[in-house]
């Protein structure tokens, strides 16, 4: 029992490790706004919790979040978000995988993932995260539009204008770009998910051997 203890602390503190590291390699993807920056940290904590159970994935969240926190370059608002986003999606995926074990309850659980991931977005940007940066970086609604219509498909909307910014936002910026960035990390947790598996279940077995010796 306590080396079981000791090999799941072991698990959770890898993948905090890894999902950590990740969280600080971030990039812009035009022709999106700067400050929407991709980054793969929920990649280990699907993962974590599809070896492991919601409860191990969210506890790879909160210890990622409070690492990251003395580092917080907007006031701890960007990682709330984050947090908000990693532990729904991981609760959701992993739970669903729990109960449906399989290749396929895999990939169901990855694109209702993809989903709750993009509503997580849509409300973390709604409530958090775009009066944060207009208040802190004193942008106006029109400054806010001229950003806005840098983007190609903005066009699709006949006016932009301070009574519709934010539903633009949300559907020419936050939905498109939260879908990309979500279905790139369940591709990849798709493609990596048994061999992770794998390499943790031989670590298993070892030590379950030389336990019995």
């Amino acid at each position: 029992m306590r080396k079981n203890k000791i090999l799941l602390i072991a698990k959770i503190a890898i993948f905090t490790a890894l999902s950590t590291v990740l969280y600080f390699i971030r990039f812009p993807l035009p022709p999106f706004p700067s400050f929407l920056e991709v980054q793969f940290s929920n990649l280990p904590v699907i993962i974590g919790g599809f070896i492991m159970g919601p409860i191990e994935g969210v506890a790879i969240v909160l210890l990622r979040t409070i690492i990251v926190l003395p580092f917080s370059t907007t006031q701890y608002v960007g990682e709330l978000a984050d947090l908000l986003i990693g532990v729904f999606v991981v609760l959701t995926v992993s739970f669903i995988y729990k109960k449906v074990n399989t290749k396929k309850g895999g990939v169901l659980s990855l694109g209702i993932g993809i989903i709750v991931w993009t509503l997580s977005a849509i409300f973390s940007n709604r409530v958090i995260l775009l009066p944060y940066y207009m208040k802190v970086y004193g942008l106006s609604a029109d400054n806010f539009i001229d950003i806005l219509k840098v983007i190609p498909w903005v066009k699709i909307f006949k006016t932009i204008d301070s009574s519709n910014y934010m539903r633009v936002y949300i559907f020419a910026c936050v939905i498109p770009f939260n879908i990309v960035v979500s279905t790139l990390v369940s591709i990849i947790t798709f493609i990596v998910y048994k061999k992770v598996s794998n390499v943790f279940h031989k670590f298993e077995e070892k030590s379950e051997e030389k336990e019995g010796l």
